[in-house]
């Protein structure tokens, strides 16, 4: 922990604002209470140039809390109530799993991604008569119900939704338009306080504005999580990604053993499916792989030398009488745009979140390395095939009939007329394949099915 002066006093070294909420926390629950301990407290009338909003009372950047001026003057049910939620915040790893995100998916709404945050946090100490949450908090339950229609109690909700599928759920958002009222910018990620600003445009990665206008989900949360204080400042430490994991690693073990050492008294109403986590997402995993197969690699040209080759001037040794090296042909660029088949087993059963959240991945992907999709559909025999622009597919639309088996070899063997240079397969793995394709094939499977073989290529769980 640590202090600095306000209003021209001096303050003891381990006192903040925070001290007597923390005290009484660590009082009613003291493992859950004590993770306020593991981490830095800070009173604070600007933060980093920019002025805190009145309204913020209580901020994070994922490793520090800060306090603005008027914190002193709350209650102290609500204080207790505000430093549990920014706890948790950090002990979620919220800010840096927003970094992450952005990193996967390339734009994420800084106002929705931190209404989603506090929907989980606020229902997760919503059973704590010993605190007091501020007005107008938006809970799990209720923004499940109003932007998704999904009705769920608050133990079940927190059971099953963690923060990057309930934000992938809701953002809807759609390229065209322009915002209107109080639309907050898709561009405000890490880079920008979360709740600043306005506008409804965010930054591609060519630099240009794109608008992008709220569809229904979207909308409705951003009504719904009209009244939270905006508390997600940009994450500390997001230059060292590869801190991340470990630093996950430890905040889930503190999580649970602080919950389990608390019982009945914990501050979390049940271990939460948000724990931050520890293994490598199926996104990750999927960017990687395909950004190694769609990479453009240069062709060998035999009608010019390589660079060696006219560096040495075509000799190897010194002296008049050094001997000719062999040809070394040159290398050429490969076609300029690369192409991904994507095939989709309908006869098996896929849960619609998870094709949303795949298809939204694979249109991110291809419209970063500008790769051309082909989506055939199909069980035993091919129903459709369709050809797409970079980031743009038809995945979104496709309905699964399931309890049947298939046979991948007609799909194979139509990707294979394509020539593309890798496919992915959207599968259960209840079929047969007798067809070896030419290209690398990328067998993606949800978790369900995990234990199901692969007849060749490699395997991608998305859980």
């Amino acid at each position: 922990m640590s202090s600095q002066s306000s209003g021209g006093q001096t303050r003891a070294v381990y006192s903040h604002r925070g001290t007597r909420a923390i005290q009484k926390m660590v009082e009613l629950a003291p493992a859950t209470g004590g993770l306020a301990l593991w981490m830095r407290h800070l009173d604070v009338d600007a933060l980093d140039g920019r002025m805190l909003d009145d309204q913020v009372l209580a901020a994070n950047d994922g490793t520090t809390i800060y306090y603005g001026p008027e914190f002193e003057q709350l209650a102290l049910s609500l204080q207790i109530g505000l430093v549990s939620h920014q706890v948790l915040h950090v002990a979620l790893r919220h800010a840096q799993r927003m970094v992450e995100l952005q990193r996967l998916i390339g734009d994420v709404d800084a106002e929705l991604f931190n209404i989603c945050a506090d929907a989980i946090v606020n229902s997760a100490l919503g059973h704590l008569s010993w605190l007091e949450l501020p007005p107008r908090s938006v809970r799990l339950e209720d923004l499940l119900a109003s932007a998704l229609e999904i009705r769920q109690g608050a133990e079940a909700a927190l059971l099953e939704w963690d923060l990057e599928r309930l934000y992938r759920a809701v953002d809807d958002r759609r390229s065209g338009g322009s915002s209107t009222g109080s639309r907050r910018g898709a561009g405000q990620t890490q880079d920008s306080a979360a709740g600043a600003g306005s506008g409804g445009q965010h930054r591609s990665e060519a630099g240009r504005a794109a608008p992008r206008e709220d569809g229904p989900c979207a909308a409705r949360a951003r009504y719904s999580g009209s009244g939270i204080l905006r508390d997600l400042l940009p994450a500390a430490n997001a230059e060292h990604p590869e801190l991340e994991a470990e630093q996950s690693r430890e905040w889930r073990e503190r999580i649970t053993r602080a919950h389990a050492g608390d019982g009945a008294h914990s501050m979390l109403r049940t271990l939460l499916a948000d724990l931050p986590r520890v293994r490598t997402p199926w996104e990750q995993l999927l960017r990687t792989q395909l950004r190694r197969g769609l990479a453009h690699k240069p062709d060998i040209s035999w009608s010019r030398p390589a660079r060696s080759y006219l560096a040495n001037q075509g000799r190897i040794g010194r002296g008049p009488k050094s001997l000719r090296m062999p040809w070394e042909p040159g290398s050429a660029s490969t076609r300029s745009v690369a192409r991904l088949a994507v095939m989709v087993d309908v006869s098996g059963s896929i849960e619609d979140a998870l094709l949303q959240g795949f298809a939204r991945e694979i249109e991110a992907i291809t419209r970063r390395l500008e790769s051309r999709i082909v989506v055939i559909i199909g069980d035993d025999q091919v129903t459709d095939v369709r050809s797409f622009e970079p980031g743009r597919s038809n995945l979104r639309d496709i309905r699964f009939q399931g309890g049947g088996g298939t046979d991948f070899s007609p799909l194979l063997r139509e990707a294979e007329r394509f020539a593309p240079d890798m496919g992915v397969f959207l599968t259960d793995l209840d079929g047969k394949a007798d067809y070896l394709p030419s290209f690398p094939v990328l067998w993606a499977v949800p978790a369900a099915y995990e234990a199901m073989p692969v007849p060749f290529g490699r395997k991608l769980v998305l859980d």
